[in-house]
């Protein structure tokens, strides 16, 4: 069953096409990264699918039903922004209050367990915060929540390595004890790879990809080596991504049944190609025709 369908969903802000014809099927109980540069079509994906604006065509259902005012679907899912905006006034201990009545399966010992692994001081002004401790507000509610639909987008903005470390692994510990949804948003790639089954790439409001991980990771490789044998050897392949120095060349290319074989007995040195890299060749520029 899938959590999440859309079908030729598009948001239009004036003369921009911030979505265009999104059409996606996301399972239950899964964890969806999704991907792409600033102004891709993340944000806007996110919020049409929470309710919070309107699509100007297209159709969606989330968890069964249209999300937008529908409080069956909307008691059942947790959005985390980026950049999440409380009351001044407002303490962290008043947001996660108001978190445990809004979500039916909240769980309070998880976030009291959460505040203590941040080091939340859950007593200070919300305006008093820093940007990580902001940040880690969000974190507790979104896993808390236990929502069965739950959108991260961009959670951990000032938060360091050890505490990104932490919610990743919070995360897939809760999510191992307690499946549901999550659509992750993140620049972080190489840190949740080990997290995400399904990857949806937007790029400039279109679907680029949407793809399992198994299928991403195996989807290219780095061939280098001699310049002119690098470029012989890249003649009638898809190429991502061409660095020269020199007498020397690295090239990114698609992988196909037995190139690596066939790059290794040119000569040629032959390496894996990271998810995040991947995802930036892709996004950076299309792919360059053929050499020839």
């Amino acid at each position: 069953m899938n959590a999440i369908e859309t079908r030729t969903l598009s948001k239009h802000f004036r003369d921009v096409a911030a979505l265009d014809d999104v059409t996606l099927d996301l399972a239950e109980g899964r964890v969806h990264g999704l991907l792409g540069r600033n102004g891709a079509g993340k944000t806007t994906l996110m919020k049409l699918l929470t309710g919070q604006i309107f699509a100007s065509s297209g159709e969606m259902r989330v968890l069964g039903g249209n999300p937008v005012e529908n409080p069956r679907v909307l008691t059942q899912t947790c959005f985390i922004q980026e950049s999440q905006k409380y009351p001044d006034g407002f303490r962290p201990l008043d947001v996660l209050n108001i978190a445990e009545g809004l979500y039916p399966a909240w769980d309070q010992g998880l976030a009291r367990e959460l505040v203590a692994d941040f080091r939340l001081p859950e007593k200070r002004a919300i305006k008093k915060l820093s940007r990580g401790q902001l940040s880690a507000v969000g974190i507790i509610v979104g896993l808390a929540s236990r929502a069965p639909l739950t959108f991260f987008d961009e959670p951990y903005l000032g938060l360091d390595a050890v505490a990104r470390r932490l919610f990743f692994d919070r995360l897939l510990a809760d999510y191992s004890e307690h499946p549901r949804t999550v659509v992750l948003s993140t620049h972080h790639i190489d840190e949740v790879s080990n997290l995400l089954e399904h990857v949806v790439l937007l790029d400039q409001g279109k679907v680029a990809i949407s793809a399992e991980i198994e299928e991403l990771q195996n989807a290219a490789i780095e061939v280098s080596g001699r310049a002119d044998e690098v470029r012989a050897h890249l003649v009638g392949a898809e190429v991502l991504h061409l660095q020269e120095l020199g007498a020397l060349a690295t090239a990114t290319v698609h992988a196909e049944p037995g190139s690596a074989d066939r790059a290794r007995a040119a000569g040629l040195q032959v390496a894996p190609v990271s998810l995040q890299n991947y995802i930036v060749h892709r996004t950076t520029a299309a792919a360059t025709a053929p050499v020839t």
